[in-house]
């Protein structure tokens, strides 16, 4: 590369230039990702929460922690200081004087452009008087004035000038380095070495060492890869996994021991407090020798989670690795339920695999419940409420009110409400029900349908069978209220008569809506069939009238009337059956009364009745296919948030967000059918679909949709689904239709034979 030079920044100026640039690089995204929240808005998040959540361990603690980090100011401190640097190093570069600029010859010697030859000679005399080395002036100046002198009046300088912008020609192609000189002086080259050295050879290596190292032992929801294959290893040995085991199989975790993660802890005080709540819980299987549940960083988490699912009291010491132990707990049972489906996978795809029983899955997502609410499985889900002790339930599941449930407590009238719940204050009573009110209450719809088929509601032997199911999260004031404003109104279809008994009409507010909704149905059945009745009994005395005169006319009208006052007076199910006797009689009568041709023509507007119908169907089917579709497509693109609702819980030391898991299962068989998926986004409503192929065999299979919520007690749904599969169509093997001819050779032959064969039965058929 000959003719090119390098050179370094000796004054320093373009450093600055590069400084500012990769400064810029870093406090520009650093401001946008680590500037801390408003404290304020924080503060007033907290303050709205404060009326429901406001005796919550996590509300505490997240109060705490808002009003006393220091971690904020100390991210304000170095962002603003970052900021001051840029800003100074902006500001050096703008001050910088422009080193590189055209050469103008003109400028030089303070002459317009076009001027002519006598006005730059003229001037050249004057700038050299004053400019010359003989009398004293700048020599420096004086070269530059001859050379822009020369490049005017010479016509080869000025060719130069004009082609290359510099009256000697062409020059040297010139490289700069933005760095200044003294970085490549040989007097400094040993502390740049050091400082190269040390953050490419030593910081960064362990930087990325460091990062890599951590990456490979976390599986991608943060668990350890020990953690996942421990799990797995005891739920294979132990398809059916009782509480008690799960309990130990959760405390051996990885996470728990202080070998493998930094923020587990052993405390020398541990040796007098934990056998004090050993003492304290009674059997907890301290004697079992089988690793790791022997182990002393597992006996100690186990202490401590079934010290918090029963409510105990522990010391100051303790009680951060207590939190930090149930903080943990969560996520490792989510991992313990995605282990179990992987495992139930193996087993259908393989064959001669155990699978962990349902009730092994379904233990994990009971003791994600009971860590949260920190309840023991066996209490009342009351217990969740703000204020209820032990020796209150007493009150509740008194013969008079029965009140089991959180859906009890709710669906009672205020009197009685309120008269259960004396032991309460009235601050205390006003808070538990805006408690009550918080808590979540899920409407499950569920659509059975095969997608991608002609016949979607047809579900033969191992097709895809897909759920679509609908969450709809409303509280339970609500509901409650929405309940009561019906049942005051009385409805829009039937109104209460006068005089009736209100509270008779008044149905639970956790009453199934199916049930509601099919008594509704119902009714309204029988009011059209009587209707109908009447209706069909009045025509027929009509058509009597026409044909046999007034006198006969008048005489049929009165029995018809009274025939359709008795039938009124009937009960309902005799009711429907006298109706549809009668109707289809009166049907039957018209019919014969009517001309053939009548009837064609019926017969014929039926038919085309049925037609549109079917076309109609048809449509639906194939909106409804490409709704499917797009929503899928939604799905896929749209990424929602999993921030949904706090969760109210009183010893759990984080705040949770509320999760469900939703899934289909054989409870005969105790076996899963799909999946569970877990529901992150629910906040209003969400669309679910659970896909699993159908049964082998012909015949009818009850399933079970089941909805669990991964933070309270008490709310779980099942929802029976009734599944009737049918006998795969057979594929017929040959498609002479389908046999078209590739070139036009083939057709020709194809052509040729078929008449051969035409021929030949036509001579067959003369003979």
């Amino acid at each position: 590369m000959a003719g090119q030079q390098f050179q370094y920044d000796d004054s320093g100026n373009t450093f600055f230039y590069f400084l500012t640039s990769f400064v810029g690089l870093i406090v520009i995204p650093a401001t946008y990702y680590l500037w801390p929240k408003d404290q304020n808005a924080e503060q007033l998040r907290l303050k709205s929460l404060r009326r429901v959540h406001g005796r919550c361990l996590w509300y505490h603690l997240r109060l705490m922690k808002s009003q006393q980090s220091i971690v904020p100011t100390l991210k304000k401190v170095a962002l603003l200081f970052g900021w001051a640097v840029f800003l100074f190093l902006a500001y050096k570069v703008s001050k910088l004087d422009r080193e590189y600029q055209e050469y103008n010859p003109y400028e030089v010697l303070n002459l317009h452009a076009g001027a002519n030859i006598a006005e730059i000679k003229k001037q050249y005399r004057v700038l050299s008087l004053k400019f010359h080395p003989d009398k004293g002036g700048d020599e420096a100046m004086f070269m530059r004035i001859a050379k822009a002198y020369s490049a005017l009046t010479n016509e080869e300088s000025r060719l130069n000038w004009e082609l290359y912008g510099n009256p000697d020609g062409p020059r040297a192609t010139s490289f700069g380095i933005a760095l200044p000189a003294w970085i490549v002086d040989q007097k400094n080259s040993m502390v740049v070495l050091l400082v190269y050295g040390l953050a490419f050879m030593v910081i960064l290596p362990v930087v990325v060492g460091t990062w890599w190292y951590r990456s490979i032992r976390y599986s991608g929801d943060q668990i350890l890869i020990n953690t996942t294959q421990l799990f797995m290893h005891f739920m294979y040995k132990t398809p059916n996994m009782n509480m008690k085991r799960l309990t130990m199989v959760l405390t051996a975790a990885f996470e728990f021991d202080p070998r493998s993660n930094k923020e587990a802890t052993i405390r020398p005080t541990d040796n007098i407090e934990v056998p004090q709540l050993i003492r304290e819980l009674g059997n907890i299987n301290v004697k079992k020798k089988e690793p790791p549940f022997c182990y002393p960083y597992s006996l100690k988490a186990r202490v401590l989670v079934l010290s918090h699912l029963a409510r105990m009291e522990v010391s100051e010491d303790i009680e951060e690795d207590q939190q930090f132990v149930v903080r943990k707990s969560p996520a490792l049972l989510q991992e313990m339920v995605n282990v179990g489906c992987q495992l139930t996978m193996m087993a259908n795809s393989r064959g001669g695999f155990h699978a962990p029983r349902l009730v092994s899955i379904e233990n994990c997502m009971k003791l994600t419940q009971m860590t949260v609410q920190g309840l023991q499985e066996s209490k009342s889900p009351l217990l969740q409420l703000p204020h209820f002790e032990e020796e209150h339930l007493r009150y509740c599941i008194s013969k008079k009110y029965k009140v089991r449930s959180l859906q009890d407590l709710v669906s009672l009238k205020e009197s009685d409400r309120r008269s259960m719940l004396r032991f309460l204050g009235e601050e205390k009573y006003d808070e538990v029900m805006a408690v009550l009110s918080s808590f979540p209450n899920i409407n499950m719809d569920t659509k059975l349908q095969v997608l991608d088929d002609e016949d979607s509601n047809n579900i033969t032997a191992g097709s895809i069978v897909t759920v679509t199911v609908t969450l709809t999260r409303r509280t339970m004031a609500e509901v409650f209220e929405k309940e009561q404003d019906l049942l005051l109104c009385g409805g829009e279809d039937a109104p209460l008569e006068e005089g009736a008994d209100a509270s008779k009409s008044k149905t639970k507010v956790w009453q199934n809506k199916n049930k509601a909704a099919k008594k509704t149905a119902k009714s309204k059945k029988k009011k059209l069939t009587k209707k109908k009745a009447v209706s069909q009994q009045q025509q027929k005395a009509d058509k009597q009238k026409q044909a046999n005169g007034n006198v006969a006319g008048n005489e049929t009208a009165p029995a018809a009337a009274a025939a359709a006052a008795a039938a009124a007076a009937t009960p309902a199910k005799e009711e429907d059956e006298d109706a549809s006797d009668k109707g289809s009689d009166s049907d039957e009568g018209e019919a014969n009364k009517d001309s053939p041709s009548e009837r064609d023509e019926e017969s014929d507007k039926q038919s085309d009745t049925e037609v549109d119908e079917m076309g109609g169907d048809d449509e639906e089917e194939w909106k409804a296919l490409q709704q499917s579709i797009q929503r899928r497509e939604r799905a896929l693109l749209e990424t929602k948030s999993k921030i949904t609702h706090p969760v109210y819980s009183l010893y759990y030391p984080e705040e949770k967000q509320e999760w469900w898991w939703l899934y289909i299962a054989d409870r005969k068989e105790q076996t899963l059918v799909s999946m569970p998926y877990h529901v992150c986004t629910l906040k209003d409503t969400e669309e679910v679909e659970l896909k699993f192929p159908a049964p082998s065999k012909t015949g009818n299979y009850q399933y079970s949709v089941i909805l669990r919520s991964d933070s309270y007690m008490g709310l779980d749904q099942i929802k029976p689904l009734k599944l009737e599969v049918h006998e795969a169509k057979q594929m017929l093997d040959n498609h002479p239709q389908w046999d078209i001819p590739e070139t036009e050779e083939e057709e020709e032959d194809q052509e040729d034979s078929d008449g051969i064969e035409e021929s030949e039965d036509e001579d067959e058929d003369n003979d």
